[in-house]
């Protein structure tokens, strides 16, 4: 999320009543979460297992619980509860807008869309040309709609990401300020959920065709010309480069790469990143012509223990 004015590090950590250590004039540009950060941008990070990754990140700005060596040209504010303060900064940032009407301020619906009855459309939406939105359909602030494209009935788009930090009493939510992207030539399916970003963008590349009852999570990019079939789910911060297929009820972790050209058969659970231009299946998925032996090979060792 690119928070507009100008703001040093200094005055955020003064907001937030935290101390700053490094250059406190440093201007920040942006706010993101650890997969999607770029130069500018300021990142949290509250557990030792990932401190290097947040500070060599592409981050210039590290809300962090413990003070670290400090890389040259970034700075560090010192909190004790990093999820939290991160979390006062998105809102203030991209506060919560409550809306009363079917279509919310500040939004570019091109003449040519069809919207049909019981569409709800929420802020600062683009709706590109000869766009159809099925009833019942939802479309969260900000969600940008390409030409061309058809929205399922009940498809739910650019709803809160599927982020909490476990705490004592309970579970709190990261506070979502991301959006969905979707190129042209997209079709989504019924019932379809696709999650914003949590401070980034959730992408369907142009000519994706996705079925019903898919789940695709927060920050996920999905390429170009990919088919996803009915029941899939997608975690979040998953890349699926062009042209992926995934059949009916496969499963992804997050924070894999999908390679271009792979084909993911039915009932399949993804646990890493795979190489593109090949055939999986199983669970943890593996090629295809593999796993198949691997399964004869099975019964036939149970064919011969009944013999």
């Amino acid at each position: 999320m690119k928070i507009g004015s100008i703001h040093t590090i200094g005055a955020i950590a003064q907001f937030l009543g935290r101390t700053v250590v490094g250059d406190e004039s440093l201007i920040v540009t942006g706010i993101n979460e650890i997969h999607r950060v770029e130069a500018g941008d300021l990142v949290f990070v509250d557990h030792p297992k990932y401190y290097d990754k947040a500070v060599h990140s592409a981050a210039t700005f590290i809300l962090i619980d413990k003070e670290v060596e400090v890389p040259a040209g970034k700075a560090l504010i010192i909190s004790p509860e990093p999820f939290d303060d991160y979390n006062k900064l998105t809102r203030k940032f991209s506060p919560y807008r409550p809306q009363m009407s079917m279509t919310g301020e500040n939004c570019q619906i091109a003449e040519s869309a069809h919207l049909s009855p019981n569409c709800f459309i929420g802020h600062d939406v683009t709706i590109g040309e000869n766009v159809t939105i099925h009833p019942g359909a939802y479309i969260g602030d900000g969600t940008v709609i390409e030409e061309n494209t058809i929205i399922g009935p009940n498809a739910i788009i650019g709803h809160y990401a599927f982020y909490y930090k476990k705490k004592p009493n309970g579970y709190d939510r990261m506070h979502s300020c991301g959006f969905v992207y979707i190129e042209k030539n997209v079709e989504i399916g019924a019932g379809t959920t696709i999650d914003a970003g949590v401070s980034a963008i959730t992408r369907i590349g142009e000519g994706t065709k996705i079925d019903n009852q898919v789940q695709i999570g927060h920050d996920t990019i999905i390429g170009k010309h990919c088919l996803i079939a009915a029941q899939v789910g997608i975690a979040g911060c998953v890349t699926l480069e062009d042209r992926v297929t995934m059949w009916g009820q496969v499963g992804c972790i997050s924070d894999v790469t999908i390679g271009e050209g792979a084909v993911i058969l039915a009932q399949s659970g993804i646990s890493k990143s795979l190489e593109g231009g090949k055939v999986y299946f199983g669970s943890p998925c593996e090629e295809a012509k593999q796993k198949m032996r691997e399964l004869a090979t099975i019964k036939n060792l149970v064919e011969n223990r009944r013999k």
